[in-house]
């Protein structure tokens, strides 16, 4: 793993805040109805993500994950604006449109997408490593799912099978402490997930999921282990979200001080008091990245703004593989 800098922790500062202040602008546009359907924001979550990309090789690793999945492609590379487009539906988006918030995807930046069955993307994370395996190639595959869908049956079958065929993937469950609004402790007898590694004999877990730079380390071992043919690990990344499951929750089920009482330990702000207490920059330096976080913020959501809706036609040709598709009764 590269050495974590001062110039890793500016990296980390600006794409963790990016990611922030993107979504909060989703927030935004989603109570206007620009943005329909289901909306699941990361907020708080970010220091997964930038500790597992600064221990990934983004010329091949790859990631798959739920339907949280907006800034993850974005670290994988995405054009954030493409991302926006999608959210709103637009042509331009990253699916033309019709993908939304839970299905993000890039083939050519290998993110495995947004998967809005809950635990549907476990075994496939397990099957694009069995891919990288049967063609001899050294990538390995990160395999993103919540605590919620650590309690699915196909995860024992896909935990199962990467042992035995020794599969470059990196289980990752981002536990922040509620599936949807059922806290951790009402879904099973035991509240350290990573122990259900244990029965499979699978090198795993507990990380701190606040600290880009814990995180980051627990990465590098499991992805050097995948990538040597030692076989997969499962890692229980223990972090929060400050935002509701999505946005349609009331989040009834936990109190406003737990939520600010882990504000305290804001990823984006460990970052930002390391930067200072290095002076690795200035409070000035700061605003400076503040404010161009803000114009990219900005020059998304214009993006997305003035960007077409997709032609009907492109609904069913990525539909119907015949043209004449005699259900179709009606002209475009």
């Amino acid at each position: 793993m590269q050495k974590v800098t001062k110039e890793v922790y500016l990296k980390w500062y600006e794409d963790m805040l990016f990611w922030r202040k993107f979504e909060d602008k989703l927030a935004a546009v989603y109570i206007q109805q620009k943005v329909r359907g289901f909306l699941h924001l990361y907020n708080g979550q970010e220091a997964v993500l930038a500790g597992a990309l600064h221990a990934m090789d983004l010329t091949k690793d790859k990631m798959i994950t739920a339907y949280r999945n907006h800034v993850q492609p974005i670290g994988m590379g995405v054009d954030p604006k493409r991302v926006m487009a999608e959210l709103y539906g637009k042509g331009t988006g990253t699916s033309q449109g019709l993908g939304g918030s839970m299905h993000i995807f890039s083939k050519e930046h290998r993110f495995f997408g947004g998967h809005g069955i809950v635990g549907g993307q476990i075994p496939l994370g397990a099957g694009i490593a069995f891919g990288d395996k049967y063609h001899d190639s050294d990538a390995v595959t990160l395999c993103c799912f919540g605590d919620g869908a650590a309690r699915q049956g196909s995860l024992h079958e896909s935990f199962n099978l990467a042992m035995l065929w020794k599969l470059p993937v990196v289980f990752v469950c981002e536990n922040n402490g509620y599936a949807m609004g059922t806290s951790v402790q009402r879904t099973a007898n035991h509240t350290e997930i990573w122990k259900l590694g244990l029965g499979y004999e699978m090198p795993c877990g507990p990380v701190d999921g606040m600290n880009p730079g814990k995180v980051a380390e627990a990465f590098d071992e499991a992805i050097q282990r995948a990538r040597r043919g030692d076989g997969p690990t499962f890692l229980e990344l223990k972090t929060y979200r400050y935002r509701g499951h999505s946005m349609s929750d009331a989040q009834h089920y936990r109190t406003k001080e737990e939520v600010e009482e882990y504000k305290k330990i804001d990823p984006i702000t460990q970052v930002k008091d390391v930067i200072l207490e290095k002076k690795y920059a200035t409070e000035k330096d700061i605003k400076e990245i503040d404010k161009r976080v803000k114009d990219r913020v900005s020059e998304c959501e214009k993006f997305a703004e003035e960007s077409p809706f997709p032609e009907k036609s492109v609904m069913y040709d990525a539909v119907y593989e015949q043209e004449d598709y005699p259900f179709i009764q009606h002209k475009l």
